[in-house]
């Protein structure tokens, strides 16, 4: 069952903060939820194992990146081969910190939201003070 997850409340359903994103995709290729306070559910502990797989996974295809781009003669199509698995592997690692990161709880101090570097580089600079 894919379900999109929402923050904000409607006057017919709470507001749903505790989503879990499942570290698989639905039929249709759209991120799974699953909705329940029961980290010990067998839907819960499956999702536990298919985590650890792919991070095993993809320690496993780091090691064996390296050792690949190390050799002096690796051939094109295994490099695009690699390439194809570590996106893989990268899109596994990120769903996963994405879904554990959605079940931590707030901070308790209030933190100044993320700024990329875009962002900083168009905001204006104090001058430098003279030294000397």
């Amino acid at each position: 069952m894919t379900v999109e997850p929402s923050t904000e409340p409607t006057d017919d359903l709470p507001t749903l903060t505790r989503l879990r994103l499942l570290p698989w995709l639905g039929p249709e290729g759209k991120p799974c939820y699953l909705d329940t306070d029961d980290s010990g559910s067998m839907l819960s502990r499956l999702a536990d194992s298919a985590e650890a797989v792919q991070l095993r996974e993809a320690e496993a295809l780091i090691r064996y990146a390296e050792d690949m781009l190390a050799g002096e003669r690796t051939p094109p199509h295994a490099l695009r081969f690699l390439g194809c698995r570590l996106a893989q592997a990268l899109r596994d690692v990120s769903r996963v910190a994405v879904s554990r990161g959605m079940r931590l709880p707030e901070p308790a101090h209030a933190e100044e939201p993320y700024e990329d570097e875009a962002e900083a580089e168009e905001r204006p600079r104090p001058a430098a003070e003279p030294t000397g």
